[in-house]
């Protein structure tokens, strides 16, 4: 990739005018591969590591963030021909893009896709504590009880399950619905824990990773990141 001035590259990246970005290049708050920046410098946004205020941002233009409502029945792939329906049909033209993590067949949700890869290893890899929060609508009546024994864990077959946090998020006379922290992401994980305590999840919905929510986004519909929004999930996987 041709490189470019770093001004314009921080203004594409959001940054403000490239006055702006001339101030902020002054201030002594950006470096380039480790180095503080001058004006006039200029990088290839493809290869050069530029940080702002201490954290990484993306000026590569080629990058694609996209946050997607993925409906009940679509499975979390790219191709799958042995599933009923999978992700390409969702998604707009444009650059490969890879899907940041999964969401089982029938959870429902928000599921980041983008061609970033060493943003999606961290914050698909438990070992960075990237959160996501779920809204789990069950069978039965959540009580004090339920709460508890999920916070003390759940013992499964593939080890002790545990939410960061939860919460009773409503009742009615025959169901309830839970609101699930998670900090990990095992198989099927949310499901398996709260049939174990006798809760049987009816509909699973993935509401928030790390900063990014899920918001008004129909199911079915996709969008791209903002700028801010790339910049914050940067933050959350400690990039």
């Amino acid at each position: 990739m041709a490189q470019e001035r770093l001004q314009r590259a921080l203004a594409r990246a959001g940054f403000g005018s490239r006055r702006s970005c001339e101030d902020l290049i002054r201030s002594g708050r950006v470096t380039v591969n480790g180095r503080v920046a001058t004006l006039g410098d200029r990088v290839d946004p493809g290869t050069d590591v530029v940080v702002v205020g201490g954290h990484r941002v993306s000026t590569d233009p080629q990058l694609v963030y996209l946050a997607l409502h993925k409906p009940a029945g679509v499975t979390s792939t790219m191709r799958d021909p042995h599933a009923p329906s999978d992700l390409r049909h969702l998604l707009p033209p444009g650059p490969r893009v890879f899907p940041v993590g999964r969401l089982d067949r029938d959870t429902e949700g928000l599921l980041i896709l983008t061609n970033d890869g060493e943003l999606a290893n961290r914050l698909a890899h438990p070992r960075h504590g990237v959160e996501k929060e779920y809204l789990a609508e069950v069978d039965g009546m959540p009580t004090d009880r339920h709460l508890a024994r999920l916070r003390r864990g759940v013992r499964l077959t593939d080890g002790l399950a545990r939410p960061s946090s939860v919460r009773i998020a409503g009742r009615t006379a025959s169901r309830g619905a839970l609101r699930l922290v998670m900090g990990e992401g095992r198989k099927r994980e949310v499901r398996r824990m709260l049939d174990a305590v006798g809760l049987p999840v009816r509909r699973l919905v993935r509401v928030r990773v790390g900063p990014l929510r899920l918001g008004a986004l129909p199911p079915g519909d996709v969008r791209p990141l903002t700028t801010g929004e790339v910049r914050a999930l940067y933050r959350a996987a400690g990039l």
